[in-house]
């Protein structure tokens, strides 16, 4: 449901960033009631994402407008495939085909990098989001790394307890801010707490944490680390991750891995929306 909200909110958001007041002057002044059916085809190969917010952009412009999915989120998708038929007003069509593109380009960009991701990891670690998303889109861009197979950390600020290196050194340390936590919410948040060295791997452990996030260290202090958990505590690696190390924090033996770049650095999936074959544009009697 909040992803529901959130991509309503976005649409109404975006179509009046490209519509403006007056609206498509361009199909507007071109066409009147005709009627005609484009296809959206894949220009690239990866995993599909967003079909659902393609369908609401429609919605939004046109309830008349019907668009026949060929393929679902999650699918996988190679060069020529056809991903949806739509059918309506042209007006209608050409004024939502942009906005309605560029959700699917952006969030099949992340579910296909993620996948990527995923694979490399041959399941032997999880594979995992950050905040690191565009403000406004974090629910669609969440739901895209799920899409390719991957798993969300936190949402926000307001669901889970992560003491990072600023909440250390205002505290005073980790005993210190797990203990406040502690005294404010009891057991009502999972807590991870961040570390950059092994003495503070150690002091997290004796702390509770329930899992322990190694931050920018090198692989032999990681081998070191997950020595000293031995299961006590989920391990997650963070900072400075890349695609080329998954393997290795694999055999290191941690639980997950958090990368920025599924969401902040992402390269758009291109489709594009033609008209269907040699038909005419019909006027309605």
């Amino acid at each position: 449901q909040p992803m529901v909200q959130c991509a309503m909110d976005l649409i109404d958001l975006a179509l009046q960033e490209d519509l403006g007041d007056a609206g498509d002057v361009t199909s507007e002044a071109i066409f009147g009631k005709e009627t005609g059916s484009f296809t959206v085809t894949s220009k690239d190969t990866g995993i599909l994402c967003g079909t659902r917010v393609c369908i609401s952009v429609c919605a939004r412009i046109d309830p008349g407008i019907t668009v026949t999915l060929h393929k679902q989120d999650g699918d996988r998708l190679a060069k020529g495939d056809t991903v949806a038929s739509i059918t309506g007003r042209v007006s209608s069509i050409l004024a939502a085909e942009r906005t309605a593109l560029n959700f699917l380009s952006h969030l099949s960009g992340i579910a296909t990098k993620t996948h990527a991701f995923v694979r490399q990891s041959g399941g032997r670690v999880r594979i995992m989001d950050t905040r690191k998303t565009i403000p406004g889109l974090r629910e669609l861009e969440k739901y895209a790394v799920a899409c390719g197979g991957g798993e969300n950390h936190r949402r926000g600020l307001y669901d889970m307890v992560l003491i990072k290196d600023n909440h250390i050194d205002a505290a005073g340390g980790i005993t210190q801010a797990v203990q406040a936590v502690k005294r404010r919410w009891g057991d009502m948040y999972f807590i991870e707490v961040e570390t950059r060295n092994l003495p503070e791997v150690t002091e997290a452990l004796s702390c509770g944490a329930d899992r322990i996030m190694l931050d920018n260290m090198d692989i032999s202090v990681i081998c070191e680390a997950v020595k000293r958990i031995s299961g006590r505590a989920e391990i997650e690696a963070s900072g400075n991750m890349s695609r080329e190390r998954i393997q290795e924090l694999a055999d290191a033996g941690v639980d997950c891995i958090s990368f920025g770049e599924l969401t902040h650095t992402v390269k758009a999936f291109d489709f594009s929306l033609k008209k269907s074959g040699r038909q005419r544009w019909k006027t309605p009697t």
